[in-house]
């Protein structure tokens, strides 16, 4: 509407200046059809310029522009779009900033989970209570949460009983696998159970097509092939293989799963994403995993446990424990809030990426021993892995 306004302002601003013998016909003050559709094809979105043209020619009632003996100049007005570069921020600049801010969440985000794993490897090998382990590093995140909540460094999110509700299944199911991993970890390598947990998409595709029903394209069920093989040449070559270690990751795996798809049951529409989700979500697994611990390992064990490491470490071993709780929250609360701000497809992608940095990192700081065989298998399931993230694009 503003360039159809623009235009017949400007077009009787013409017929003013005009000389009378070049007057128009009455008729002819209205725009043709032809022209009125060329100029409401403008953008009403962007701001019109107007331009003098000298021109000695009248315009006829069919569009057309035909010789005119008078040189008297009449005013035509043009409306053209403004240039995109003049005063806007380029979107190439804004794309470069949202990649810069990915990356700096996905280096963070990888940065944590093998300082996370070093400390936590560290912690099992002179502490092997895993229960109470895992049950720490919920009560940490859970506390760190807390805090920030009341002193309102972070807004506290607003739950109701549905919410909590919707959320009970998932708890139960990240409650399993984290604890199954920490269990894992306490019986093999670091390494070696990060590679068995690269084996998650086969698990989620298996659960998904079973039990609910879902279909998936023949690329999907392809790339299952190398992860499950990987998987198996990992195990079979593994020099200090762990049966309980082994369980332990594939229980993970299963539970992890569990958990994403009640995630997605459960959480549609919901408010409360990212960090709190997450807080949430630990708070909730640390009330049901505090009496497991308790009844599996007690305090007994605990106190006898804590005398012997303390005396083989010193004060350390409590710096160690402090460590891997911290580091635990902190690489998921950043991945959660990685989640918030790329696909499902590129989180996939940086979760693989940061398996191999975990496994690399392990292997060099724990000097774990490793045949080119038992590599091999570890690449290919990692590059599975891959092929899966692709495919389910």
């Amino acid at each position: 509407m503003i360039s159809v306004k623009q235009s017949l302002s400007a077009f009787a601003v013409s017929n003013l200046t005009r000389p009378k013998s070049h007057s128009l016909p009455p008729q002819s003050s209205v725009l043709p059809p032809t022209s009125f559709a060329a100029r409401t094809s403008i953008s009403s979105l962007k701001p019109l310029y107007q331009t003098p043209v000298e021109r000695s020619s009248v315009q006829t009632q069919d569009g057309l522009f035909s010789p005119s003996k008078s040189r008297a100049v009449s005013v035509k007005t043009r409306a053209y779009e403004a240039d995109q570069s003049e005063g806007i921020i380029l979107p190439d600049a804004e794309a470069a900033a949202q990649r810069l801010k990915i990356g700096i969440y996905f280096a963070t985000w990888w940065a944590l989970n093998v300082v996370f794993n070093i400390y936590n490897k560290k912690v099992l090998n002179v502490f092997p209570y895993p229960w109470l382990t895992s049950t720490l590093s919920l009560a940490a995140g859970s506390l760190i949460m807390l805090v920030s909540w009341a002193t309102r460094i972070a807004e506290a999110p607003k739950t109701d009983p549905n919410f909590w509700k919707a959320l009970a299944p998932v708890a139960v199911a990240h409650t399993i696998g984290h604890v199954a991993a920490t269990v894992s970890m306490s019986k093999v390598a670091v390494s070696f159970t990060h590679i068995i947990k690269s084996g998650e998409p086969a698990f989620s595709v298996l659960v998904s097509r079973f039990l609910l029903g879902e279909r998936f394209p023949v690329p999907v069920y392809l790339s299952l092939l190398p992860i499950i093989g990987g998987c198996a040449l990992t195990a079979v070559t593994e020099l200090n293989f762990n049966m309980t270690g082994f369980m332990g990751a594939m229980i993970s795996n299963l539970a992890f799963v569990f958990r994403n798809i009640f995630s997605k049951k459960g959480m549609k529409g919901k408010s409360v994403s990212g960090m709190n989700y997450y807080a949430c979500l630990s708070m909730l697994s640390l009330l049901i995993l505090t009496p497991f611990a308790i009844a599996v390992e007690g305090p007994q064990m605990w106190a006898a446990g804590w005398e012997k490491a303390v005396s083989q470490i010193g004060p350390n071993f409590i710096w160690w424990v402090a460590a891997q709780s911290v580091f635990y929250h902190l690489y998921n609360q950043v991945s959660y809030m990685s989640l918030d701000e790329i696909s499902p497809l590129t989180f996939s992608i940086g979760n693989t990426m940061k398996r191999i940095t975990v496994i690399v990192a392990s292997i060099i700081i724990f000097h774990t021993p490793v045949q080119p065989i038992n590599a091999l298998g570890a690449a290919i399931a990692i590059f599975g892995t891959f092929l899966y993230s692709q495919a389910k694009q």
